[in-house]
C-alpha cells in the first residue's frame, strides 16, 4: 500500500499529527519502533497544559492549544483526563535581580495577556485563598485560570485509536533506520527489517530523542539537541490533598500537580540516570530527596510524605535554547522534523500537530512555527 504521509514516531506528536492528517482524508501510516506512548508520551501521572511561565515564542501555540484541549475527548471518543485546574507561578521573598523576581511579575503578566493568555497578578493573601497550605514565604503569583493538566498516556493512545478509525495505519514494532532520496526529496523510509515504505507527499520525523542522531546520519545535519531523563514522583494518597492547582515556581526547580484520589505529582526538572543494563532510566535517590525537599519547602504539609512511585525511565529531548526545532532540513525538502521539546512539549502538542498537518498538506510554513526554524542557529 502507498501512503501520502509517513509519520515516524508513535508519541503524542506522531499520533496527533496522524489524526489531523487522516481527518483531511490523507493516507497515513505511523511507524513506531516499540509501542504507542512507550517513550516520553507515556508514564505515570499527568502533564501540565500550561502557558504561565512559558517561553514567549511558544505562547501563540498555547493560545491555540487552549481552544483545542477541552473538546479533544469528544472529538476522538476517548478519555484524555483533561482538567482546567488553573495554574499558579509562585514567587517567594527574594532580592530582585536581572533574572526576574517579584519585580518581573507585571511585565510577565502584560506579555502573556498581550498574546491572549489570561494572566492575573495575585498578592500573598489572594494566593493563600486559592492554596491555603502554601508556605508563608510565598509573596505572590501569576495566575492563569485556563492552565490545567491532562493524562498524556491516555491522550496519546486515544489519538492513535482515533487516527486508525479514520483509516490511518498504526504500525508498532517498526523501527525506521534510513531514508531513500531522489535529489533533495525523500522517496521512502527504510525499516530495520529492510522494508521500503514509499513516501508520497511528505515524511514527518517526530521520534523525539531519536531525531537528532537520525538526521545526523541520514542528512549530515547537526541539531543542538540532547537527551535527558526527567524525574517524576507520585505521593501516596493524601486526605485532604494540600495542592489544588497546577503549580510552578519562579526560582525553585519545582512543578506540582494534584491528581485524582488525593495523590500529588512532584517534578519540575530533576533528573535520573541511564541504566545501560536495563536499557532505561532510573531515579537517583539524592535527586528524589532534593525534589521532595523543594516541594515540602513550598507546601509544608508535604514534609515526610510517602512516595507511591519515583520514575525516570523515559528520555526526553532538550534543545540548547529550551524551545523545540520544528522545520524542514537541508537536503530533504519534504521531510519535517520535530524535536527538542525540553520537558514542556505536551501542552502545545495539539496546536503543533494541527499546524504540521497544515504545512504538510500546503506549501507555506504556518506563522506560529517560524520561531522554531532550524536556521535560528546558523550564521
Amino acid at each position: 500500500m502507498s501512503y501520502d504521509y509517513v509519520v515516524v514516531g508513535g508519541g503524542i506528536y506522531g499520533c496527533a499529527t496522524a489524526w489531523e492528517l487522516a481527518r483531511r482524508g490523507a493516507r497515513v501510516v505511523v511507524l513506531e519502533a516499540r509501542t504507542v506512548a512507550s517513550g516520553a508520551s507515556g508514564g505515570p501521572g499527568k502533564r501540565g497544559v500550561r502557558a504561565c511561565g512559558r517561553d514567549p515564542r511558544e505562547l501563540p501555540l498555547m493560545q491555540l492549544a487552549y481552544d483545542l484541549w477541552p473538546a479533544l475527548a469528544d472529538e476522538i471518543g476517548a478519555a484524555t483526563g483533561y482538567e482546567r485546574t488553573g495554574g499558579l507561578h509562585l514567587f517567594e521573598r527574594e532580592p530582585d535581580g536581572l533574572d526576574g523576581g517579584w519585580a518581573s511579575a507585571p511585565g510577565r503578566a502584560w506579555a502573556q495577556n498581550q498574546r491572549g493568555i489570561a494572566t492575573e497578578i495575585l498578592e500573598r493573601d489572594a494566593v493563600r485563598a486559592l492554596e491555603p497550605d502554601v508556605c508563608d514565604a510565598v509573596s505572590g503569583a501569576l495566575y492563569c485560570p485556563n492552565d490545567g493538566i491532562a493524562d498524556h498516556t491516555a491522550t496519546t493512545r486515544g489519538l492513535a485509536t482515533a487516527a486508525a478509525r479514520l483509516g490511518a495505519e498504526i504500525r508498532e514494532g517498526t523501527a525506521v533506520v534510513g531514508l531513500e532520496r531522489a535529489g533533495d526529496r525523500v522517496t521512502a523510509v527504510v525499516t530495520a527489517e529492510g522494508e521500503r515504505i514509499a513516501v508520497g507527499e511528505a515524511a514527518l520525523l517526530l521520534t523525539n530523542t531519536r531525531v537528532s542522531g537520525f538526521v545526523r546520519e541520514a542528512l549530515g545535519v547537526t541539531l543542538p539537541v540532547w537527551p535527558m531523563l526527567p524525574q517524576v514522583l507520585l505521593t501516596e494518597p493524601l486526605d485532604p490533598s494540600p495542592v489544588r492547582h497546577l503549580i510552578g515556581h519562579e526560582r525553585r526547580t519545582l512543578a506540582i500537580k494534584p491528581l485524582s484520589g488525593g495523590q500529588v505529582m512532584i517534578s519540575g526538572g530533576w533528573r535520573g540516570r541511564w541504566d545501560a543494563q536495563a536499557e532505561q532510566g532510573e531515579a537517583i535517590p539524592a535527586q528524589v530527596e532534593g525534589n521532595l525537599a523543594e516541594a515540602a519547602a513550598v507546601f509544608p504539609a508535604l514534609v515526610g510524605v510517602r512516595l507511591a512511585e519515583s520514575d525516570a525511565a523515559r528520555p526526553e529531548s532538550v534543545c540548547v535554547d529550551d524551545i523545540p526545532i520544528i522545520d524542514r532540513l537541508p537536503g530533504a525538502t519534504n521531510l519535517i522534523v520535530g524535536t527538542g521539546w525540553s520537558g514542556h512539549g505536551f501542552a502545545i502538542s495539539l496546536a503543533v500537530a494541527k499546524l504540521l498537518a497544515d504545512w504538510a498538506t500546503g506549501s507555506e510554513r504556518p506563522e506560529p512555527l517560524r520561531p522554531f526554524a532550524y536556521d535560528r542557529f546558523l550564521a
